[in-house]
């Protein structure tokens, strides 16, 4: 059996990394981490942060039994929206995991019963919830365009319509209205004569007893 240390720092229990020598006890006290994790929304090891809080149990794990305390390491994306009474049970559970005696570390089955009964708190306080939609490509509307096709007016389709339901009537071929102008070679001979005997641009003197040709 090897006693070399592995696993993921940040996760090991104390006795684990002096020993080599792994039990039950150590998997609950890593279970603690991922907890741990869970309530404060941050990494067991963050080398980004101040070197008081870069070994997450060594910074939460004091606070964690201290109701005043517990809300400074919350995760402040949760914006309060959690049960009060629920997290201060899970952050008890919590430290319990995280105790430096293996004795005094719960079993797996007793975390498994503490974790069902935090389902049933319903103590959440009612808080505006804002929800932002991500800025897409699909969601921008450039000239009446949608994405790559162009947008259809509906005043267009709705014409488009009317003109489906009533198809036009196609001038019979063989029939041709006549020209109002139009004139036929008979009247343009009877005109020309009329003139002939009156006279060119004079009226006719007919009736008023003027000469005739």
């Amino acid at each position: 059996m090897s006693t070399r240390v592995m696993g993921t720092q940040g996760y090991a229990a104390p006795e684990y990394i002096m020993t080599g020598h792994l039990t039950a006890r150590s998997d609950v006290y890593s279970f603690g981490v991922v907890l741990l994790e869970l309530l404060t929304g941050r990494r067991s090891v963050d080398k980004k942060r101040s070197s008081r809080e870069q070994n997450l149990v060594d910074w939460a794990r004091p606070m964690l039994n201290d109701p005043r305390k517990l809300s400074r390491i919350m995760d402040p994306r949760l914006e309060g929206q959690y049960s009060e009474t629920g997290a201060r049970k899970a952050a008890t559970l919590a430290y319990q995991c995280l105790s430096h005696r293996p004795k005094n570390r719960p079993c797996m089955s007793a975390v498994v019963s503490i974790l069902n009964d935090l389902k049933d708190y319903n103590d959440i306080p009612m808080g505006t919830f804002t929800y932002t939609v991500p800025n897409t490509p699909d969601n921008k509307e450039d000239d009446g365009r949608v994405g790559n096709k162009p947008r259809k007016s509906s005043h267009h389709h709705h014409h488009q319509q009317q003109q489906s339901n009533h198809p036009r009537s196609s001038p019979s071929p063989t029939t041709k209205s006549p020209s109002p102008t139009a004139k036929s070679p008979r009247n343009s001979t009877e005109n020309h004569r009329r003139t002939l005997r009156n006279g060119v641009n004079s009226p006719l003197r007919s009736e008023a007893g003027g000469e005739r040709y």
